[in-house]
């Protein structure tokens, strides 16, 4: 079962929402921070992300039903992640815009689904469904300010770094939430 799985790993909200605090504090905090560096702390981020998603969901393989939501996020962060650190350089400009956007729509995506099943196990998915909803909201946002190429690089780092801000609260609030339910899942209050 999904609520199974997600109590169990409520840390990994926790973790991945610290390191999207870290990126944007980051691409916030040094105003001298260049395109070329932004892109690869990105990569980094992504590439940490979702090679914890990954873990986690290989560790589970064998005790849930359905780690694919799980793997498959992590599959596509360890990929985008790897991308952009390793052309770097070559997806400076549009290049980064676009890296960040697929992710956040794949993050949306499976953040959104995550919590559309959760919801039938569980009333606690608020956290998970404003998460993807964001993630989705961001995504969109930011193919739309792709079409004004006078959008300065400053607008987009400052709109990079404020969103994974505010992405790593949602995620820990997510962790914390899904805490709560391990806690009730562990008193009985809720079945399994």
């Amino acid at each position: 079962m999904i609520l199974t799985r997600l109590t169990h790993y409520w840390w990994t909200y926790v973790v991945r929402g610290i390191l999207a605090i870290a990126f944007g504090m980051v691409a916030a905090g040094w105003p001298r921070l260049t395109v070329g560096a932004l892109t690869i702390a990105f990569g980094a981020y992504a590439l940490a992300d979702g090679l914890f998603l990954f873990g986690c969901a290989i560790g589970e393989w064998r005790h849930v039903n359905d780690p694919w939501l799980m793997l498959l996020e992590g599959i596509i962060g360890v990929l985008i992640g790897a991308i952009v650190t390793i052309y770097a350089p070559a997806l400076i400009g549009l290049g980064l815009p676009i890296c960040v956007a697929a992710w956040s729509l794949a993050v949306g995506v499976f953040e959104t689904a995550t919590a559309i099943l959760l919801r039938r196990e569980a009333e606690s998915e608020l956290w998970l469904l404003t998460t993807g909803i964001a993630a989705i909201a961001f995504a969109v946002l930011l193919v739309f300010l792709m079409g004004f190429p006078a959008a300065e690089a400053f607008v987009l780092r400052w709109l990079i770094a404020t969103y994974a801000i505010f992405f790593g609260v949602l995620l820990m609030g997510s962790g914390i939430s899904l805490h709560e339910l391990l806690m009730d899942l562990e008193l009985g209050v809720i079945g399994d």
